[in-house]
């Protein structure tokens, strides 16, 4: 069976999992007597009153999209094995910041796990039982990562628990990658599957732990004679809870609330999350699962048979990791990414459109709202798919009394909203888009009348104040047609969001549709330039926060624009995305105490990118790195001084990568391995600092 057939049911699965991560997340480490006493049962986002923004960095989605990268940076193999698994948290992860709970060694599974990953044990010895201990091993992480695994293996359970039990293994061991294996195998087959005895009854054969069975057999059993979660519950915790099964978060009590949670919902989306949300124990980790695995098995259909659970996220997800274009993401970007996974893996030819707003899949608006943003009087807009009332994809805005004066705006992130972050994990990020890059919009009007559309973006200025810039209006027709927008200099600034505004000089009440939205490239023309710092005692203003960093110390110069310092080597600074491909980056560099520095093109995380260094205050080196291996690809001698400015500029052009310095050319190499990424410095075991980064597209000529 083809790909395509299971896409709406993927893009199910992965709504699934982020609205019941959404749900359980503001209560999770509450007791269950404070859930019980405060909201009784948790049917629906409680954010608000418990003061946390709805939309945040958590493990559960960080680790569930990113881990799951290792498929695609691998080739695409239907055995993608441990240590690949394990060679992408190093990649993805940037120490004590991303993804993981940072709670130590030996109290964090999974800080513990990275620990030896980074200390050379390859997984998966990085997470067994013989080297971290039982109790550390069967905690619950390695269930709630695996998600998205197991969509890209539609129908195929034994290709599912064969990666998962890999992935899995690089933190985790025994009976915790068991239950990993459990939920991959009911995922992989709830696609084709609607019965839930059958399925639990199929995925035990996936299981190899005694252990484990006997406990879902009587989870089942007590299910089966008790339709009331409340005393299915009182009659696990004494038997599995955390009182029995010891470490912070052991997985057992959360698998078996994960499947009693599934099993009493029955084929109710809403009810199902709702229980594992207000069981206690692993809230946000618990509800994620159950959610992904309802999403799949129901499909949208389901998902919309209760409250609406959409609405208010409206497909927007942080995937948080070193490659920082990559963060700010929806539910129809990583949908088709599995897709695109699903496919390879099978051997399939599938397209997937590689244009960032396309609205494909039922109901989806990827991060469109309305506009919070003061823009003056603001007519009444509703925001849905045309696909909802039509055979048509595009993202539908409806407007009642738009008139002269009186304008409708809808908005999408491309980076962080800081008025609403979470401190509970660290958020790294870099924006989607940048100054000079040229939007491609393709939008019409389906009711009558005069209407304008005009482009607009949310950038934070060097005060963190937001400032907004608008580009020119275009009359809609009726037929799709196609505006191009090349965005304003914010003078290096971030840019927070792409929006649009409706305008019309007389009274109108309709439609308008954005079909398509797109841009490619790196920026014609980016740059952060000169002492940016606007007071000495704020070494870490926004305008750097659009760089993901692994260096120990980045932050703003008394002298310069930037410090970048690392008491390791590989100490990584990068801004930008994936849609950078053929381009340049330009900076002064001084050099103090160090090993070697200099720039960095095509990173896809930060152990994977080609780089342009100095070192030893001797030499001139081009390089790629990939997966903590090293390939000198040119090398020339260059004698230079400690504290003199270098202006060093890294070019990707194709196969070809070019090292200028003060404007000679010192290098060449070639090489194919890498054709993407962001740019920005590198540092090893000392520092240098920075006299601005330009960032330039060299997509024709050179």
């Amino acid at each position: 069976m083809s790909v395509k057939k299971y896409e709406n049911n993927i893009y199910a699965g992965v709504l699934g999992k982020i609205l019941g991560v959404y749900l359980g997340r503001p209560v999770e480490g509450w007791s269950y007597e404070k859930i019980r006493d405060t909201f009784g049962e948790i049917r629906y986002y409680v954010h608000e009153k418990v003061g946390v923004p709805l939309i945040v960095a958590d493990d559960d989605i960080s680790g569930t999209f990113a881990f799951f990268r290792a498929i695609a940076d691998h080739g695409f193999q239907k055995n993608t094995p441990a240590k690949a698994f394990g060679d992408t948290w190093l990649n993805y992860i940037i120490e004590n910041k991303t993804i993981l709970w940072w709670g130590g060694l030996g109290r964090s599974t999974e800080h513990t796990a990275y620990l030896n990953l980074k200390n050379g044990i390859e997984a998966p010895r990085s997470g067994s039982a013989a080297v971290n201990g039982k109790i550390l091993a069967e905690q619950i992480g390695a269930q709630i990562f695996i998600d998205a695994i197991a969509m890209a293996c539609p129908g195929d359970p034994d290709t599912a628990v064969e990666l998962v039990r890999n992935a899995a293994s690089v933190s985790h061991d025994g009976i915790a990658v068991e239950a990993a294996c459990h939920l991959a195998a009911l995922e992989a087959m709830a696609f084709e599957e609607k019965r839930i005895n059958v399925l639990l009854d199929r995925a035990a054969g996936y299981v190899k732990s005694r252990e484990l069975l006997d406990i879902i057999r009587d989870v089942r059993d007590i299910c089966s004679r008790e339709t009331d979660w409340r005393k299915v519950r009182a009659y696990l915790d004494p038997k599995y809870g955390y009182e029995v099964y010891p470490g912070c978060c052991h997985m057992v009590p959360n698998h078996a609330m994960v499947i009693a949670a599934f099993i009493l919902g029955g084929d109710d989306f809403q009810k199902s999350i709702s229980i594992a949300a207000s069981a206690a124990w692993d809230t946000d980790c618990n509800a994620g699962n159950v959610g992904a695995l309802n999403g799949i098995r129901l499909g949208i259909e389901g998902i919309h048979a209760g409250a609406d659970f959409r609405g208010p996220v409206a497909d927007l997800m942080y995937v948080v990791t070193s490659d920082g274009g990559s963060v700010v993401t929806d539910a129809v970007l990583e949908t088709k990414k599995i897709v695109e996974a699903a496919a390879k893996m099978r051997g399939e030819s599938v397209f997937v459109s590689k244009a960032r707003y396309t609205f494909e899949y039922p109901g989806a608006v990827q991060g469109f709202l309305k506009c919070e943003f003061d823009h003056g009087a603001a007519a009444d807009v509703r925001i849905f798919n045309r696909n909802e009332i039509s055979g048509e994809n595009g993202l539908c805005i409806e407007c009642s009394h738009v008139a002269e004066g009186v304008t409708a705006n809808v908005s999408t992130q491309t980076f962080i909203d800081f008025s609403k972050l979470a401190a509970n994990f660290s958020t790294v990020a870099s924006p989607t888009l940048y100054s000079s890059q040229v939007v491609c919009t393709v939008a019409y009007r389906e009711s009558d009348g005069q209407v304008y559309l005009r482009p607009y973006i949310l950038y934070y200025d060097i005060d963190n104040q937001i400032q907004v810039i608008y580009g020119d209006r275009w009359e809609l027709s009726r037929q799709p047609e196609t505006y191009f927008w090349t965005v304003p200099d914010t003078k290096g600034m971030s840019i927070c969001k792409l929006g649009y505004q409706i305008e019309s000089r007389k009274r109108f009440d309709g439609r308008i549709v954005l079909k398509e939205i797109d841009w490619t490239g790196a920026p014609a023309d980016f740059s952060q330039r000169g002492m940016l710092m606007n007071s000495i005692w704020n070494t870490n203003p926004l305008w750097l926060a659009g760089f993901a960093s692994s260096a120990a110390q980045f932050a703003a110069d008394f002298k310069r624009t930037y410090c970048v310092s690392h008491t390791e080597t590989n100490g990584v600074v990068t801004i930008g995305s994936r849609e950078w491909k053929d381009y340049s980056v330009e900076s002064v560099i001084y050099y103090s105490l160090h090993q070697e520095g200099g720039l960095v093109v095509r990173s896809t995380g930060h152990r994977r990118f080609y780089a342009a260094l100095l070192s030893g205050f001797c030499k001139a080196q081009i390089i790629l790195e990939k997966d903590g291996e090293r390939r000198v690809l040119g090398e020339t001698e260059y004698p230079y001084e400690e504290e003199t400015g270098y202006r060093m500029k890294l070019t990707a052009k194709g196969s070809r990568l070019y090292l200028d310095i003060n404007g000679k050319r010192v290098l060449e190499a070639e090489d194919e391995t890498f054709g993407c990424g962001g740019g920005g410095f590198l540092i090893s075991k000392g520092t240098m600092t920075c006299d601005s980064l330009i960032v330039k597209n060299e997509g024709s000529g050179l």
